[in-house]
């Protein structure tokens, strides 16, 4: 199993390499101390899994996943972080994630996540597991209650959401772990789909939907 190491703390970063390279059967073939050179470095030595972390400089791990997943869509991702909230996690799997731990996670079940994922499964540490059912839940219902513009993909209508809720795109970039210009790409492209030229109108469309309704943020 070919790792691929993606942590932005050198110290951390060098203890799982150490770790990781005493078991069996697991070779570090590489580590990234950002997301953009972790694309990179994925793109040339081709790692069976890429073990990631989100909250880095550059390039953050869930643009990074997203990235991977266009180049090298057989790659297996784990996210390994700090970050235990619901967003971080909905962003991770939306992005193409398999997994994801907590970095209190012991050895063992580092191992285990890698080696699941690996074999086409997914691995999910129990704090993550409870919080993506909740997700899964939520939205199907979302899904039933709001069938409406067709036209726009799952992500689009969850940035129009966004906005109709009064969030900037800069506010929307660090609520889904994306850059700024990947918002505004997002944003552009369903001003063309809805045939609309500025933010008011997108949003009078969303809320003539059903969507944005909630105060700011909220979900």
């Amino acid at each position: 199993m070919r790792v691929l190491i993606v942590d932005d703390h050198p110290m951390y970063r060098e203890g799982l390499v150490a770790t990781l390279s005493r078991q069996p059967g697991v070779t570090v073939v590489g580590e990234a101390g950002d997301g953009a050179e972790a694309v990179e470095l994925a793109v040339r030595l081709a790692p069976d899994i890429v073990l990631m972390d989100l909250h880095m400089p550059v390039m953050n791990g869930v643009e990074a996943t997203g990235r991977l997943m266009a180049e090298l869509p057989g790659v297996a991702i784990v996210v390994l972080t700090m970050l235990e909230s619901d967003d971080s996690l909905a962003a991770a799997v939306r992005a193409g994630a398999r997994g994801y731990l907590l970095k209190g996670a012991g050895r063992a079940e580092i191992v285990r996540a890698l080696e699941v994922c690996r074999d086409g499964g997914a691995y999910f540490g129990p704090n993550a597991a409870r919080a993506l059912a909740g997700l899964v839940g939520a939205e199907s219902r979302r899904t039933v209650a709001n069938p409406v513009l067709p036209e726009l993909t799952e992500r689009e209508v969850e940035i129009l959401d966004l906005m109709a809720r009064g969030l900037s795109n800069a506010a929307i970039a660090s609520r889904l772990y994306v850059s700024d210009k990947t918002v505004r790409n997002y944003v552009s492209t369903v001003y063309g789909k809805l045939g609309v030229t500025d933010r008011a109108a997108a949003v009078a469309r969303a809320r003539d939907a059903g969507l944005g309704s909630g105060p700011p943020g909220a979900r």
